[in-house]
């Protein structure tokens, strides 16, 4: 097992997430749609929710 400097490690990874392209993005896209998606259904549904007494 070889022994990497830190600096070498770091440009590694760098390196390695340049090579990913847009797959982060694509995940926090995606995220940030379902977590809103989920918040507009819950603000448009709470209305039903109201009880006549």
């Amino acid at each position: 097992m070889e022994h990497h400097p830190a600096a070498a490690w770091l440009t590694e990874a760098a390196g390695a997430a340049q090579q990913q392209g847009a797959g982060n993005l694509l995940r926090v896209v995606l995220v940030v749609m379902i977590l809103g998606c989920v918040l507009t259904a819950w603000f448009l549904l709470r209305g039903y929710k109201r009880k006549d007494d």
